[in-house]
């Protein structure tokens, strides 16, 4: 199967980014601007995503976001997986945030 991906340098600033992370993992540290769905909720809930543009899915490390991926194009999304999950955003100095006040980290 051939999932379109990127690596998170390419991730536009404005990209629509969809973080399919378990909610521990979110809340120790998600990009500012992420919408948070679990993969295990995405199926019920993908009519929050745009029809008409691209969402880049991310994870931890990028397995999971390259099933959702995978998943969101045959339904008939544009989604691209981006390459090396937030523990590459992290270490490429991308913004993070975290929902306790405390340090963001990837979990």
């Amino acid at each position: 199967m051939n999932i379109p991906e990127v690596d998170v340098h390419a991730v536009p600033d404005d990209a629509f980014l969809l973080d399919v992370r378990e909610d521990d993992e979110w809340h120790a540290g998600h990009a500012p601007e992420a919408l948070h769905i679990p993969l295990g909720e995405l199926q019920a809930r993908v009519e929050e995503l745009p029809k008409d543009a691209a969402v880049y899915v991310i994870c931890r490390v990028g397995g999971r976001s390259a099933h959702a991926a995978a998943w969101l194009n045959a339904v008939g999304r544009d989604a691209i997986n981006v390459g090396g999950g937030m523990q590459s955003w992290a270490f490429a100095g991308r913004p993070m945030v975290s929902e306790s006040g405390h340090e963001p980290f990837v979990a």
